[in-house]
Parts: structure tokens; C-alpha cells; sequence
């Protein structure tokens, strides 16, 4: 007699290796059948052919504020996801002092835009170490795993002071501290450490957050920790302005710590094949036994632009400022009106800032996400496209684009990994072998950005739909984010379902499996808004041989636990 029993199943394993029918049986939190016909079970589940996974492990989440207050880590776990990790970027709230509570918050703010006010009402602290901070998550119930990983910007200003907090050279005595702390950290269960060295990175007051442009010596100095305890990954952030240069110091990186050593890939519209070059020296580094490994993202990373989002075409306008504060359905109104559109529509705003003249002014780059929403828009339907074929100003095309769905459409924005305007570079960015999986940024970029779903999008667009290019094989597909994922850090009790592996699983109704429109929520602590995306066809979620989600619905059990350290 099994604990729980799932039969008739199409087995996706988490390997690679072909599909294949049969029953998945656990007992306790560990799967102990794959395949075959199991015996009886106190608690059967029939798939009756429908799709069974291991569950997914999100390896670039930011949750490092809400995992201290909120037990089910949405969206993150309406996807499948049964282990997330974060600290990521350089960015979280371990170690601090406690005078420094409000100025971590205000950088994650600036890097994540996760509001400040929901940061500060809903993280309880208690905490000033790094393995305090663990011990805190480790006491709270959830409905999935979690894992930290200790970030550079709290390390340094906890070290350091005001001189780490702005970036002044770290003196040997403290580069040896922060080692120290590093080494303590990961013998604590830190699953690694992250660093942020790009310009981009920058908290609520505009600054470059810390870390950014410190001497290589000074990330040596501190993976030397890492050596130590001879446990955790390293992840780097870099703009790759000589990408030479900056792959021989990851290399060093590399070869002293002895640890993995990844960096997030992304492809820039200014330059749209130096991702390419990138991977070409990251391949000679692993041939050259200095293994380097690219995060990539499996759609393009992109800004949602809504009447409820944080920017949109007309956001900096008088006309439409003098409406922007009423309730969304009195503004939709008001926009309606012939006399406001036009005005609207017809001012003109220059601004300083990139991104605002990107967000204002690129018609060509905007496209009706709609619903179900398409990340891979041909070049003819953006507003600029429709614009030209009707005889119409682009921006009234977005504006009125915006209005759909009584003000809930979103404009999709391409802002990396779309310069070709299709998926064929994404493609071959996940299929090279120094890649894997990630930059879902789940937790975070509430105003903007929704990629906590990638899960969800990796099976439907890249294993189903896919009508602009080929499509990857399931079983690759699943493999990217099970056992690909959760061998950076050693997680080798999950990402595979097999007997002695732990019971994370998914039952999905893959011919029904939909993703839905990103949508504005105010559910974060002090009534903090942000964009969450569901999705239907999740059958089952499990997480340690529990039933966490059911029909779309999550259950009362709580079985997550902190992952410690893997290897």
C-alpha cells in the first residue's frame, strides 16, 4: 500500500529521455515507483494520460522580502514551480544591521520595483546574519521549497558602512571579512552568491547599487569563502562592454574559487549578435577546463505597458496626467471622450531618459499582448505597422490599444531578446550547451514586468503552440527547468522523477494548459499592487509527497521547507 499513487500517466521524466506511460507511486515525501503498474494507494490520483512532470525549480526568483511574510510565493506557484531560489542580482536583506533595514529596502525598490511600502509593512526582520535570516525562513510553513543565496549589496554595506553602500575600494581586511561571512553563510545552507555589476542596477534615489564596477579582487577575495566551504555557486551581473575582458576575469573567477560560475545572457537591440560572441568564449573557457555557464530567459524580457502598469505611452503627458489619478473605470471613461483623446493623443513630450523616449515614442516595438497573450508578435502588428496600413498616428493606434478590455490591455514591449523580431535567437540561446534556464525574476518588477509564468510559457508556446518557428521537444523542454536548473546548485534530491527522489511532482492537462493575461493586483502588504499571471490546466501540484494545489486551487497544506546548501 503506497502513500499516494498517480496512475496512468504520460511520464515526463525531468531527463531528456522519451515519454513514456505508467504510474508514479510515493510514500512520504519520496517517490518510490516510475513507470509500470503500481499497487493500491491510500490516496490515487488518475492522470488518465495526462501529462506528469517533476515539479519546476526556478533558479532567478526575488521573493528574498516575501518569502519572510507570504506562504504560497504566487505566482511563481500557479506554474508548477516547487522550488524557487532568490537573492539574486546582488540584491536581498542579509546580513544588515539594523539602522540599514530601510535602506535595503530602497534598494531593492530601485533594482526589483517591489514597492518600498509593502517591503517595510511586511518583512518582520528579527534577523542580522545571514544564517539568522535562514533560521526565520526556516520557520515559516509554505507551499513550496525556497533557497537563498547571499547577496553582494547587503554584504558589503553590512561590512563596510557608507563606504560599501557607495561603492569605495574595499581594504584587504575587509574583502577577508566579507570571505569570512561568505564562508558562513554557505556552511549555513546559502545555496550561493550573486554580485551586480551593471549600470541598470540602481535603488530608489538613482544610485549604483553596491557591487557595481568594485575591483575584480575584491568578488576573488570574497569567493575564496565560497572555496572554503566548498559549497555554493557564484552568479554575476555585467554589461559585457568588452566582452573579452570580462569573460577572462569570470574565467580567474572561476579557477580560483573552484565553484560554478553562471551570468545572465540577454540580447541587446544595439547590438544584437554579441550574445553570440558571449557564448563562443564561454564555450572556449569550458573546453579550456574554466567553466562558465549563460542564465538565459526562455521569452523575450519585456515591459508591460498598461493604464495600471508603472509606464505607458502617454503616462508623462499633461492631458493625460490631469485624469491619471482617478479610478480606473471613471479614466477609461474620460479617455473615451473624443475631446481628451485628442488632446491627449495630439501633445507632444520630450524627455532625457532612454527609456522614457523608448516607452513615449517606439510604436514599431509595441503590440497588443491580448489574451491569451502572444510574446511572439510578428514585426506587421505593431502599433506603428497598423498605424502606417490604416493612415493613422501610431499613438492613437496604442492609445486606443490601451482602452481595450475596459482599460486591462497591455502593450508588450520588447526590450531584450527580440531584436530579430522572432524567437529564433532564443532558440538557439537555450539550446547551446553552456546555458540553462531562468530569469523569470518571479517577486519581482510588480509594475512592469510578469515573467514569473516562464514555466507555464516554456510548455505551451515552446512544446505546443509554436507557430512562427519550430518548437522544442517536451521532454527537452521540461528537462530545462527540472534537472537543468537544480544542478547548478546540487540539488540532486529533485528535477527528476525517481524512486529515492523527492516528491515533487505535477499533473497538467497539457492539451488544456492556458496562459492567461497578466493582470493588476493589489494584494502585497500596505495595499502594494503588482502583475501577476495565471494559468489553467495545473491538475496537481505536489510538493514532498503533499497535494498543494488542486484544480488551480491551493489546498491547506504547506510542506515547503528551506532548501540548505546543496553542493
Amino acid at each position: 500500500m503506497h502513500d499516494m499513487v498517480i496512475r496512468d500517466g504520460l511520464i515526463v521524466d525531468g531527463t531528456g529521455a522519451a515519454a513514456f506511460h505508467g504510474d508514479v507511486a510515493l510514500n512520504g515525501d519520496r517517490i518510490v515507483q516510475v513507470g509500470g503498474k503500481a499497487g493500491p494507494g491510500r490516496r490515487e490520483i488518475a492522470a488518465a494520460g495526462r501529462l506528469v512532470t517533476p515539479g519546476f525549480v526556478d533558479i532567478h526568483t526575488h521573493y528574498d522580502g516575501q518569502a519572510t511574510w507570504d506562504p504560497w510565493l504566487a505566482p511563481s506557484s500557479w506554474h508548477g514551480v516547487t522550488t524557487i531560489v532568490m537573492g539574486n542580482c546582488g540584491v536581498g536583506f542579509a546580513p544588515v544591521q539594523r539602522d540599514r533595514h530601510e535602506w535595503l529596502i530602497g534598494v531593492m525598490e530601485g533594482v526589483e520595483d517591489i514597492p518600498g511600502t509593502a517591503l517595510s509593512e511586511g518583512i518582520p526582520w528579527g534577523w542580522e546574519s545571514f544564517p539568522e535570516y535562514l533560521d526565520v525562513l526556516d520557520r515559516m510553513p509554505r507551499a513550496i521549497d525556497i533557497g537563498a543565496q547571499l547577496p553582494h549589496g547587503a554584504l558589503r554595506a553590512y561590512v563596510m558602512g557608507e563606504r560599501g553602500a557607495t561603492n569605495a575600494p574595499a581594504m584587504p581586511d575587509e574583502i577577508a571579512r566579507m570571505a569570512d561571512l561568505a564562508a558562513e553563510a554557505m556552511s549555513a545552507g546559502a545555496l550561493g552568491f550573486t554580485s551586480s555589476r551593471t549600470n541598470v542596477h540602481r535603488d530608489k534615489h538613482g544610485n549604483h547599487i553596491p557591487g557595481y564596477e568594485v575591483a575584480v579582487d575584491e568578488l576573488i577575495g570574497i569567493s575564496a569563502g565560497l572555496r572554503r566551504a566548498g559549497k555554493g555557486a557564484i552568479g554575476v551581473n555585467v554589461d559585457f562592454r568588452d566582452v573579452d575582458d570580462e569573460i577572462a576575469w569570470m574565467r580567474r573567477l572561476q579557477r580560483i574559487s573552484g565553484r560554478p560560475v553562471w551570468f545572465l545572457l540577454v540580447q541587446f537591440n544595439d547590438d544584437p549578435d554579441k550574445w553570440k560572441r558571449i557564448l563562443a568564449a564561454t564555450k572556449r573557457a569550458s573546453e579550456e577546463n574554466e567553466p562558465l555557464l549563460a542564465q538565459v530567459a526562455g521569452r523575450p524580457i519585456g515591459f508591460m505597458l498598461g493604464l495600471e502598469s508603472s509606464l505607458h505611452p502617454f503616462v508623462s503627458r499633461q492631458a493625460y496626467r490631469a485624469i491619471a489619478e482617478l479610478p480606473l473605470a471613471d479614466r477609461v471613461a474620460r479617455m473615451r471622450d473624443p475631446a481628451v483623446r485628442d488632446a491627449i493623443v495630439g501633445e507632444r513630450v520630450s524627455h532625457r531618459s532612454d527609456i522614457m523616449r523608448t516607452v513615449t515614442q517606439r510604436f514599431d516595438r509595441m503590440f497588443r499582448l491580448g489574451d491569451p497573450p502572444d510574446y511572439e508578435p510578428p514585426p506587421e502588428l505593431s502599433a506603428e505597422a497598423i498605424g502606417r496600413r490604416e493612415g493613422r498616428d501610431p499613438a492613437e493606434v496604442a492609445y486606443d490599444m490601451l482602452l481595450e478590455r475596459d482599460g486591462q490591455e497591455l502593450l508588450f514591449m520588447p526590450a531584450f531578446n527580440y531584436a530579430a523580431g522572432d524567437h529564433a535567437d532564443i532558440a538557439a540561446m537555450m539550446a547551446h550547451p553552456n546555458t540553462l534556464l531562468g530569469l523569470s525574476d518571479g517577486g519581482a518588477h510588480c509594475g512592469l514586468i510578469c515573467d514569473g509564468s516562464t514555466p507555464t510559457y516554456m510548455l505551451t508556446h515552446w512544446a505546443r503552440d509554436r507557430r512562427r518557428g519550430p518548437k522544442l521537444a517536451l521532454e527537452e523542454v521540461v528537462r530545462q527547468q527540472t534537472s537543468g536548473t537544480a544542478a547548478l546548485y546540487g540539488l540532486a534530491d529533485r528535477g527528476v522523477l525517481a524512486p529515492g527522489r523527492k516528491g515533487d511532482l505535477n499533473v497538467i492537462d497539457f492539451d488544456g494548459l492556458t496562459l492567461r493575461a497578466p493582470e493588476m493586483v493589489r494584494d502585497l502588504p500596505a495595499g502594494g499592487r503588482r502583475l501577476v499571471q495565471r494559468a489553467d490546466g495545473y491538475d496537481v501540484t505536489i510538493v514532498s509527497g503533499a497535494v498543494t494545489r488542486q484544480d488551480g486551487e491551493a489546498t491547506e497544506a504547506l510542506p515547503g521547507k528551506l532548501v540548505r546548501g546543496g553542493t
